[in-house]
């Protein structure tokens, strides 16, 4: 999965924002306000941190060479993917959405009900 493509499963999920709030090349996903996906632009192979369930986080990090700890992030809850290793699109998709929905089940009820959840 390349950059545009990442870009454009992301900016296709309900009350998902982007934007560069650290530097021009490290262009970050959030949904209502919380971050689902960092990616910096000029890093290559492309690598993408995403959040994850501590417990899938390192099961995924024992059975997949292109997931690792998350850079620069708590190692617990965010793995580092490289998206243009052997991870097919189909299951690059799947992390994504877990992130994603790890972030949504985060949100308060009164913060899921005002983005249309509940």
């Amino acid at each position: 999965m390349n950059i545009e493509a990442l870009r454009e499963y992301c900016i296709g999920k309900p009350n998902v924002s982007e934007g560069f709030p650290f530097d021009e090349k490290t262009l970050v996903f959030k949904v209502a306000g919380k971050v689902f996906a960092i990616t910096t632009l000029d890093e290559y192979p492309m690598k993408v941190n995403l959040k994850c369930d501590p417990e899938k986080a390192i099961e995924y990090r024992e059975t997949y060479d292109e997931i690792t700890s998350g850079y620069h992030m708590n190692k617990k809850h965010w793995n580092t993917i490289d998206f243009e290793g052997k991870l097919s699109n189909e299951f690059l998709k799947h992390l994504i959405d877990h992130s994603y929905d790890s972030v949504i089940l985060g949100l308060t009820k009164k913060e899921k009900q005002e983005l249309g959840y509940l």
